[in-house]
């Protein structure tokens, strides 16, 4: 679907060496700033465990999983709003993205120069928002303009278009972010033009030392206190361990080195699903001989909608869709035995996919 991650944080703070491990494509990992000019772009598998199920029951030819993209975006410095660094380039780059993966440092380490002289990872927070709002007040503050003369002679869409972007300046000026104003449900259309960078949905990932990546560590505290209103998840991960885990050429040795440590699944696994719901995705599966792949749409999607993931021409001539849930496809142990014991349902033009669904669409064009 095209859609994108941005990592994001201030340089230094471990972005690349997370990135190398998401992806295949390399970026440049050094110790120091401003080593990821160019924003990295890493098409990355969609971990599922229902996908392989499926496909030990089905025995097909090939398995296709899930995708997302993960795009590693250069460091950024005060004043970025202003052109300082490479501020206009990595503001365009973000802009372009749908969800912000935000990687703070925290983590010790006297061999690791900090842009800033010492680690603080609230700070750090702080500064990269600032000049996401600073550009955000800027493009609220050119529509203000655009629309005022028409507010005040009572032109009623210009009138409530003015009464909400006045919210979002207000806010923004309280140094707050687009995603947390305080606007009635809908009138996020009234900035959607705007692509405002503070308004896209974000993670926090907290870099830290192995010794911290089970239970976290003061640092962690204090981000995860300082985004409590942001309705954010806080992913703990130390890059380093990710970075010895990709060295390991079998599943077998990343477990064991796994289980070491304590943890169930690597961190870029967990960072991989978790940019998955960030986007507000899901999946859903067609399972044959030929071919057990997932699809993603967008959660909320309606059976049509579905169809055209696949084919534009499927939406158009859409006449129904054929539905299994995943927990009865894996018990009944086929698409045949499901339906033999009723479990095959068909649905309409205003069926809403659910997460996990093994579908089958009937078309003419």
């Amino acid at each position: 679907m095209g859609l994108q991650c941005g990592i994001v944080g201030l340089p230094n703070v471990g972005k690349s060496t997370l990135f190398n491990c998401l992806s295949n494509a390399k970026a440049q990992a050094a110790n120091f700033p401003f080593c990821t000019i160019e924003p990295n772009v890493g098409v990355i598998t969609v971990p599922d465990d229902r996908l392989t199920k499926l496909a030990e029951l089905v025995n097909p030819q090939r398995i296709v999983p899930n995708v997302i993209e993960i795009v590693d975006i250069a460091g950024l410095v005060k004043g970025a709003s202003k052109g300082e660094g490479l501020g206009n380039q990595f503001l365009g780059n973000i802009r372009a993205t749908n969800a912000i993966i935000h990687v703070l440092r925290c983590f010790d380490d006297d061999n690791v120069i900090h842009v800033d002289g010492s680690v603080d990872p609230i700070r750090d927070k702080e500064i990269i928002d600032t000049e996401l709002q600073l550009k955000d007040l800027e493009s609220i503050e050119k529509k203000l303009q655009k629309v005022e003369k028409g507010a005040k002679t009572g032109d009623k869409e210009q009138k409530k278009t003015f009464e909400v972007l006045s919210i979002y300046r207000n806010h923004l000026l309280e140094g707050k972010s687009a995603r947390t104003a305080p606007v009635a449900e809908g009138d996020e259309e009234y900035i959607a033009d705007l692509w405002l960078l503070t308004a896209k949905p974000v993670m926090y990932v907290c870099n830290v030392e192995e010794k911290s990546v089970n239970s976290g560590n003061a640092y962690v505290e204090k981000v995860k206190a300082a985004v409590k209103d942001e309705n954010a998840q806080v992913l703990i991960i130390s890059a380093q361990i990710e970075s010895e885990i990709a060295q390991l050429e079998s599943y077998e040795e990343r477990q064991m080195f796994l289980d070491d440590l304590g943890l169930e699944e690597s961190g870029v696994t967990q960072l991989i699903k978790a940019a998955y719901k960030l986007l507000n995705l899901a999946t859903y599966f067609t399972a044959g001989v030929q071919e057990v792949r997932a699809w993603t749409i967008t959660q909320g999607f309606t059976a049509p909608q579905a169809a055209g993931v696949i084919h534009t021409d499927f939406e158009k001539g859409f006449i129904r869709a054929e539905v299994i849930k995943y927990d009865d496809f894996v018990k009944y142990g086929s698409e045949n035995a499901c339906k033999e014991n009723g479990k095959l349902s068909v649905e309409g033009k205003t069926y809403i996919v659910a997460d996990g669904d093994i579908m089958h669409f009937r078309f003419n064009v």
